[in-house]
């Protein structure tokens, strides 16, 4: 249904493959922290970390060498007993990364907290490698897990040198905060108190399902038509924000045997949850509109003309579906997204700027 790109880039399987070289980690470095016959109990070489989960760690490192394997642990666990985290879960949590340089000795990594730019990351389990789910699955949404990965050889800091990736110094510990979950076939809560009808769509759904969408026998609306069926109680999704969504779409059209057949659904995937950021032109324009402003938990019937869409004639869609498009989509979350990068201005740079002379007024630079 729109351009489906690959999600934004999830610092934390980006700090994972550096910390392991791009590289599955050797079995002898995979030491789970906690002893399998008391599950309570805690390596005593990670660092401590406290503070409440839901606010920026505060972290004392050892005074012993940083291990050379790898162990984690859950250090807080959180009350959510009928909320535990599956292998297959959508998690949204708060990561940040730190180096252990020596002994009683570490800091943050620049960049690298979500508490920091205000902006959580959304880790896909199945996608993630076994050292780094283990640990967190059947463990309850509000829990607290540390990791520490064991410093990278020469040969391996030379490989990820190479690949353009920081070599960082000491062993890497990440610290990751589980603040929600959303699992295959999540849908919004609640019944709906509107069905569509009349001159547009009707849609029903029961449960933990696919919609049945029955498109009329009329023309196609002119515009674009936001229907709710659902209203949420969340707050509004904003442009720009990481929206979590179960959706499906339909052709206002029907084909030759009268049937408007489903042509992209979420539920088509097994009803995995699909993340986006909305309202920045990485979907079709019927969403940016449609979707930005709703509030979180609601189910919209989107109806969109093929000029908000991919276009009103096949030429135009180069493939994709033409014509007016019909969605119900389910808005389960909604999430900022981490601040772009500020780009060093180097002097070739500078120089394509006009040399020395910087505008002083803000508004002037981004023009």
């Amino acid at each position: 249904m729109h351009r489906r790109a690959a999600a934004l880039a999830v610092p934390l399987t980006a700090i994972a493959l550096a910390v392991s070289s791009c590289s599955s980690l050797p079995e002898d470095w995979r030491t789970p922290a906690f002893l399998r016959m008391n599950d309570d109990t805690l390596d005593s070489r990670l660092p401590q970390v406290t503070g409440d989960v839901g606010e920026e760690p505060e972290i004392a490192f050892p005074d012993i060498e940083p291990p050379d394997e790898e162990i984690s642990g859950v250090v807080s666990k959180g009350a959510g007993e009928d909320a535990l985290v599956g292998a297959d879960d959508l998690v949204i949590a708060n990561v940040v990364q730190y180096q252990w340089t020596a002994p009683g000795e570490g800091e943050p990594v620049e960049g690298q907290s979500s508490y920091e730019n205000g902006a959580p990351d959304l880790i896909r389990m199945d996608q993630m490698p076994e050292y780094i789910t283990e640990t967190l699955v059947s463990q309850p949404i509000g829990s607290r897990a540390v990791y520490v990965f064991p410093a990278l050889t020469e040969e391996e800091k030379a490989q990820a040198e190479s690949m353009g990736q920081p070599a960082p110094e000491g062993a890497s510990v990440l610290v990751i905060d589980m603040v929600d979950r959303y699992s295959k076939g999540a849908v919004v809560p609640g019944e709906q108190t509107n069905d569509g009808g009349g001159d547009l769509p009707t849609v029903t759904q029961e449960g933990h399902s696919q919609p049945r969408i029955e498109v009329p026998d009329a023309e196609a609306p002119d515009e674009l038509e936001v229907t709710p069926l659902i209203e949420g109680e969340g707050a509004e999704v904003e442009e720009g924000q990481q929206v979590i969504v179960q959706y499906t779409g339909v052709r206002w059209e029907a084909d030759d045997n009268g049937e408007n057949e489903v042509f992209d659904s979420s539920w088509n995937q097994g009803g995995v949850p699909f993340d986006t950021t909305i309202g920045a032109g990485a979907v079709i324009e019927g969403w940016d509109e449609g979707i930005v402003g709703q509030k979180v938990g609601s189910r919209v019937m989107l109806v969109v003309p093929g000029g908000l869409a991919y276009g009103e004639s096949e030429e135009e869609a180069m493939g994709a579906p033409a014509g007016t498009l019909v969605f119900v989509v389910d808005v389960l979350g909604a999430y900022d997204n981490p601040p772009p990068p500020e780009q060093e201005q180097t002097e070739e740079t500078a120089e394509d700027a006009g040399g020395d002379e910087v505008a002083e007024d803000p508004e002037e630079s981004e023009e």
